[in-house]
């Protein structure tokens, strides 16, 4: 409760303008290169001979779990919640259970927010104004039972090629300083010093420690973050990514990059990625034990929940290498 009150208070002020200054800081997101029907953006450039490619850098078969448990407390963007109920239908006030086989069992209940833990932020989650990816508007596809369009369940498998760069080793540091954004000049500097070229068609994820603070210092945790600046952004998607990661809860700087001396607007990063180009993120990606063995290529695989009109699903991705 903590944690979302500081969220509340750093973000709710911002957010309440958040429609307006969208407007003021993209263009409208047009029909994009795959055509006016598409659904599934950077998702397009996946094709079977880039996952056999990636299969083959299985080297030595170490899996790594990418998901972050996800409890009752864990941090979230106000004012998104998680409870879990278990239940025993049918079998309240028995002691032998069903049937001549005496059988019992649990059920769970899930009242829960998609966009809280390890989470896939689909194409229809971020808009300029009232403008989607594809340019779809909202008044069309948006509606209380689910998305009409740009919905969850059109995202395929993503069997990639991942790449970590770990920012949290170039600056020095176990955890990178909130606000530090990581544009063209890092991301080129850092894949450099790792020896890793990205590609049209990886995932690419930032490692900085970030997620390390989630229960030492929640509330720092949850408010800021380091993370992707608007001109890494725009230089990834430039490359041909399929979708951007981070050990943070919202991939981007925060405190918001400002724009020369003026205000840089809200979640800038996240209008760059998804309605403007496609490009899926991934938020709060457990990356400390990649980073500790140097794993910096991996074969990247995620199945994502097909939850009918959603617009995030919570996610448990995998490396292997």
């Amino acid at each position: 409760m903590q944690v979302r009150k500081a969220l509340g208070r750093a973000l709710t002020g911002i957010a309440a303008l958040g429609l307006a200054l969208a407007a003021q800081a993209q263009e409208a997101p047009k029909t994009g290169k795959w055509g006016a029907q598409d659904e599934i953006g950077a998702a397009n450039y996946l094709t079977p001979e880039l996952a056999l490619k990636a299969a083959q850098l299985v080297k030595t078969g170490k899996v790594y779990s990418l998901g972050i448990t996800v409890s009752t407390t864990t941090p979230a963007f106000p004012p998104r919640t998680c409870a879990i109920y278990i239940v025993q239908p049918g079998q309240v006030g028995s002691a032998t259970g069903l049937g001549p086989t005496h059988t019992t069992y649990n059920d769970d209940i899930l009242n829960c927010w998609n966009g809280i833990g390890t989470q896939l932020d689909g194409l229809g989650h971020i808009g300029v104004g009232d403008t989607y990816y594809n340019g779809n508007k909202w008044a069309d596809i948006a509606s209380m039972g689910g998305l009409k369009k740009l919905g969850i369940e059109k995202v395929p498998p993503l069997v990639a090629r991942g790449v970590l760069l770990d920012m949290a080793a170039h600056y020095g540091t176990d955890v990178v300083k909130e606000g530090t954004p990581f544009n063209k000049a890092e991301i080129d500097e850092v894949a450099k010093k790792q020896g890793v070229e990205i590609r049209q068609g990886d995932v690419v994820i930032f490692h900085t420690g970030w997620l390390s603070l989630i229960d030492k210092d929640p509330k720092r945790f949850g408010s800021v973050e380091p993370g992707l600046g608007r001109d890494g952004a725009r230089h990834l998607v430039s490359l041909g990514v399929v979708a951007v990661g981070a050990d943070t809860w919202a991939v981007e700087a925060i405190p918001f990059e400002k724009d020369g001396d003026k205000d840089g607007g809200v979640f800038g990063v996240h209008q760059i990625l998804l309605p403007m180009s496609g490009t899926y993120i991934l938020e709060n990606i457990n990356t400390a034990e990649l980073a500790k063995d140097k794993a910096y290529e991996f074969l990247f695989v995620l199945g994502a929940n097909k939850y009918q009109g959603a617009v995030q699903s919570m996610i448990n991705p995998v490396a292997i290498r």
